[in-house]
């Protein structure tokens, strides 16, 4: 889940990615095929299941979880436990042997494809060239594309590695979490908050905060122009009638930087952004980095509202 995030390492051979809405394929559609599911610490939100009627049909549900109020909330079990995950999770280890389930598991692997548009300057080329040089980094987001596009493209390698407001939905989050993980991390790692135009706009005073005390934050911003999910379901869901979602007016993010005393870079292709990336993560001050994408640059693949989740509307 989106939460759950760098649990399982992103290199980790049996690593499918994040399920639900805007899931990988071979995740949801492992999900829907698989004959037994753990889910462990999960609430089995919307976003996860699609349509809760048809999600995993064909599983036994294991569902272990500290809150007795999540258990057969939204899904029904077959079995549940109610516990610490840790301490459930070391005593049915010891009770069960190890097994390999080769052929499951090249089937799950086959599905690993990727269905991304060969546009020259776009979110997954820009995500994974952070995780190429800063690959231990800590990622904030806000919420909306660029959350989505974070938790698809980042290979998320420890827990906490992410940290997302997730079904709050909170815009401006971003900012203050980063701050807080920049100053607070003992091993000194970089920080970077992966954010949009729009969110940005929500929280942008604390630049204030972060330029007085040198919070050694870079802040990556998707610039569309536009709050780009809202965007996308009006133009998927809503016939393109497109309302209080095109953000064309100030400020400019470069000029707000300077206002600030921190140092701003405007970029349009993959070179620029790793250049002024490599900089900011060497020399570990404070900076804006804008990146400027087109206005209808989408989140795939995507599962519509209420669908199954292997029944994708945009690949």
């Amino acid at each position: 889940t989106l939460m759950g995030l760098g649990a399982v390492p992103a290199d980790n051979p049996r690593m499918l990615g994040m399920l639900g809405m805007h899931g990988t394929h071979a995740a949801n559609i492992a999900m829907q095929r698989c004959d037994l599911l753990i889910a462990v610490g999960v609430r089995f939100s919307d976003r996860a299941l699609g349509n809760a009627e048809t999600f995993a049909a064909q599983a036994k549900v294991l569902h272990i979880d500290i809150d007795r109020a999540e258990i057969n909330k939204n899904v029904s079990t077959t079995l549940h436990i109610t516990g610490d995950a840790r301490i459930v999770l070391e005593l049915l280890l010891a009770r069960v042997s190890q097994k390999s389930h080769e052929q499951w598991m090249r089937q799950a692997r086959s599905m690993m494809e990727e269905y991304l548009s060969d546009e020259l300057f776009e979110p997954r080329k820009i995500l994974r060239q952070m995780a190429a040089i800063a690959p231990e980094m800590t990622v904030a987001t806000d919420v909306g594309q660029h959350q989505m596009w974070t938790a698809q493209h980042f290979p998320f390698l420890r827990p906490r590695q992410l940290i997302t407001s997730g079904g709050l939905g909170t815009m401006g989050f971003g900012l203050g979490a980063a701050m807080g993980a920049a100053a607070s991390d003992p091993e000194g790692r970089p920080v970077a908050l992966v954010t949009g135009d729009g969110s940005f706009r929500m929280n942008l005073t604390e630049l204030s905060t972060i330029g007085y005390y040198g919070i050694p934050v870079i802040i990556v911003i998707f610039n569309n122009g536009t709050l780009g999910m809202v965007r996308q379901w009006q133009t998927l869901f809503f016939g393109h009638r497109y309302s209080q979602t095109t953000l064309d007016r100030g400020p400019d993010f470069m000029k707000l930087a300077d206002a600030y005393g921190l140092s701003g870079t405007r970029v349009h292709t993959v070179e620029a952004f790793t250049a002024a990336f490599r900089k900011a993560v060497e020399e570990k001050n404070p900076c804006i980095i804008e990146c400027m994408l087109d206005i209808d640059e989408m989140v795939a693949p995507m599962v519509a509202p209420g669908s199954p989740i292997d029944s994708f509307c945009l690949n």
